[in-house]
Formats: structure tokens, sequence, C-alpha cells
């Protein structure tokens, strides 16, 4: 696959590049292959570097956007490329195990916007070039989880990344992605709508579940949380449609606590040897697991891009 590079900051007579990708479809985790093809234009021309960049497109607790550079490599130092002569430069661009997911089962996910930027520095000239599209799809631990939306009747809504970060979860990138669905009709009496989120590591993955109540004669509307890590191994071979069944199920009915005005409550189970997903959805229904209650699970970071928009 080669995507076509138009240096404007280079003026016209600069050097080209083309970006040639081994597969544009990558897992989180894995890793991008490929090689920067470069041809030199009407004059010898000195390269600062040849840099790959992933970019994403961000919403911010302004509820403005803006892309933002989640990952970056240097495939190329200083050299000199005269004039009309071809150059390739292999590469290997590892992908964060957060990576944000843009197609689930074939599908492109609405609303994602993600791809490769090759930036070239010539005599202290630098540009961005524009974006190739790169897709991410999950992992078969996460697959795992997705299927179980499906098997339920849940309708894909949209999906976004956010600014911020996931209370009591590990994370490396300055933002999270929400994955929203429609429930099914046995449970949108009860329920608006339900976010997911993956948080993913090497070892496993946090899994955080959003569910917008409905106000109730015994229950309290907003949102509830659930969240709980798992490993990719026991993802896997878990029955989740079984587990999510019963947790919204317990959302939707479930009397109303007074734990806080956002009527948020927090479930997390263990690692091998914990208390397991089975005994982390039952827990839920008493509201609290091990005396832990979450307020508002996402922190927003503010101004954390600054005014810089790349």
């Amino acid at each position: 696959m080669v995507f076509k590079k138009v240096l404007r900051a280079l003026g016209v007579g600069g050097p080209s590049v083309d970006t040639v990708l081994s597969n544009s479809r990558v897992h989180p985790g894995g890793v991008l292959t490929g090689e920067v093809r470069m041809v030199g234009g009407d004059a010898d021309a000195d390269i600062d570097y040849v840099a790959l960049s992933l970019v994403a497109r961000v919403e911010r607790s302004d509820d403005s956007v803006a892309p933002v550079e989640f990952d970056r490599a240097v495939v190329a130092g200083r050299f000199s490329l005269p004039a009309g002569q071809q150059r390739s430069i292999p590469f290997q661009l590892p992908v964060p195990w957060e990576a944000p997911l843009t197609e689930v089962f074939g599908t492109h996910l609405h609303g994602m916007a993600l791809g490769l930027r090759t930036e070239l520095a010539v005599a202290k000239a630098v540009d961005k070039g524009d974006l190739d599209p790169v897709q991410i799809v999950p992992l078969p631990s996460q697959e795992a989880v997705l299927g179980a939306f499906g098997q339920l009747g849940f309708r894909f809504k949209t999906a976004d990344l956010e600014a911020g970060r996931i209370h009591g979860v590990h994370q490396q990138l300055p933002f999270f992605q929400e994955i929203e669905f429609y429930p099914p009709p046995h449970l949108a009496r009860g329920i608006t709508q339900v976010e997911l989120t993956f948080v993913t590591e090497p070892q496993g993955m946090a899994i955080v579940l959003e569910a917008d109540r409905r106000s109730g004669l015994f229950t309290a509307g907003g949102d509830v949380y659930g969240r709980f890590h798992v490993s990719h191994h026991d993802a896997e071979r878990t029955d989740w449609r079984a587990r999510v069944e019963e947790w919204l199920t317990q959302v939707s009915g479930r009397r109303a606590q007074s734990h806080g005005s956002h009527g948020a409550h927090g479930f997390h189970g263990g690692h091998h040897g914990g208390p397991g997903v089975g005994g982390v959805v039952a827990g839920a229904a008493a509201g609290v697991v091990g005396g832990m209650v979450l307020g508002e699970v996402f922190d927003e970071i503010g101004d954390f891009f600054g005014g810089d928009d790349d």
C-alpha cells in the first residue's frame, strides 16, 4: 500500500517521499512495518531526520477536537540525498498497547480517525505531511468482550477519544477510548446507553463499563460504573454475554445507593487467584465490593494540550 506525500513546506522541486506499509491493519501491541521511499529533488539536500508518528483525533475538556500525536519514532538521522537519487528506509514501528480501536469485525468505528504521519526535516524546514490511514483491530481478548455486546443485541452508536485519565487504572496515554452502544429492548427501559473502555497492557486489560441509568421509582438516574482487570488468557475464556447481561440487569433494576451525586458505583476483580469475574459481577449487586466506592471515575486533564493542535 503506497501513500504519496506532498512536501508543501519544502517547496516545489524539493525531495518527495512515499510511505509504504506492509499492512495497514495491526493489533494493539503489534508492529507496523514498511519502508519510507525518498526521491531527491532538483538539487542535493541534507536531510536532518525522518520520523514517523501515530496521530489520533481527541476530544478535549472544552469539547473541542484536536489531533494528538501519541507515538513517535525517528527512523533515520542526518544524511545527504543527491538530486534525483532514490533511497529506501525500512522501519518497524511498535504500536502502543493502549492504542484505540478503529475497526471491529471488519467494520470501521464511526467517529474514529487515526493515521500514520511521516515527518521530514530538510535545512530546518519541517514538513509533517498528511495522515495515512491505519486500522487498529481488536486483540482476541477484546473481541471476546465486543462479541458479547453483539450477541446481546446492542447496537453500535459511536466511538471517540477523550482527553483524561481513568481513576484507579494504570494508563500510559493521555486519553482513553469510549465505544458507545444503544441497549437491546429488554434493557432499554432501565438504561439509555452503555460505554465500553479498554485500557490494555501486555499481560491483560482493564475493562470499564459506564451505563447511563434511567431514573425510576426505586432507582436514581445517572452514570453507573463497573471496572475490573482480567488477563488476556482469562478474557478469551470468559462467558462475557452472561457476565455483561447480569451486571447491566442489576444496574438497571437495583435500588439507588446514597454514595454521591453521580450515583456511580465501582467494582473490580482480580487477576489470577482473585475473586474472578463471576464473583465481581455478583458482588456488584450490593453496589460496593471490598469497601471501594468510586465517584467520578474519569479525571479530566483540562489544558493538557494547551493551544497547540499538533
